[in-house]
């Protein structure tokens, strides 16, 4: 008896309503272009920040906007790394003497 009250109707495939007297959000168009030659629009809601590349939905390469407005170059300090940190806390020889440490642990643990 279930199966039979939702026939006809695919759940979730349509709807009722109708878009009269519906504000939209305020909407704007940008285009992009890959390195194959492929244009594509997207659509961004105007308070949004516009991106400038997106991955081309044809090829997958990476496409520039088409108005021209490329992503500044930040000229801000690298990436901190491990080594980086573990430098600011130790000293090199203080690292030779860690690893002298650890390597005579592991030979005595390390049985051949």
């Amino acid at each position: 008896m279930a199966d039979r009250a939702l026939r006809g109707m695919g759940l979730g495939a349509k709807s009722f309503e109708d878009e009269e007297g519906i504000e939209f959000a305020p909407r704007q168009s940008l285009g992009f272009d890959c390195p194959q030659g492929h244009h594509f629009d997207l659509t961004f809601s105007v308070e949004a920040e516009l991106p400038t590349e997106w991955d081309c939905p044809r090829c997958g390469q990476l496409a520039l906007r088409s108005d021209g407005v490329r992503a500044n170059d930040r000229d801000g300090k690298p990436a901190r790394t491990h080594w980086d940190m573990l430098r600011e806390r130790r000293s090199i020889p203080d690292l030779e003497e860690l690893l002298k440490e650890r390597l005579e642990i592991v030979r005595n643990t390390v049985h051949y």
